[in-house]
């Protein structure tokens, strides 16, 4: 990786961190149930799961996957599976687990 990609993908997460401290920083007032419930349905997004939070991420761990599958022609998927292991088990559990906790703090909120 060049030096300036690598500068830029340290910038961009840097600003991630930020985001997330800031959504962090907005939940240590008060908040109800039913507004907990909504920030944490913009984490998942449920009907678009690639427009969530945990979507995104699981697409930037698929196309590191990629990137290593073109890296290891011969070493069948030894790099590239645990990273495409990982965006499933983002998407999957992680997602379904906020889901679940979603549908605890506001049962109504799926249809509303």
């Amino acid at each position: 990786m060049s030096r300036t990609r690598l500068d830029r993908v340290l910038a961009s997460a840097g600003i991630v961190k930020l985001a997330l401290q800031q959504i962090e920083d907005e939940l240590t007032g008060e908040v109800g149930a039913q507004e907990l419930a909504q920030i944490l349905r913009e984490l998942h997004h449920e009907e678009h799961r690639q427009d969530g939070v945990f979507g995104s991420l699981a697409q930037l761990l698929t196309a590191a996957g990629q990137a290593a599958e073109r890296l290891e022609p011969d070493r069948d998927g030894e790099m590239s599976c645990p990273l495409h292991e990982a965006a499933a088990l983002i998407t999957e559990n992680a997602g379904l687990q906020t889901y679940y906790a979603t549908r605890a703090l506001d049962p109504q909120g799926e249809t509303g």
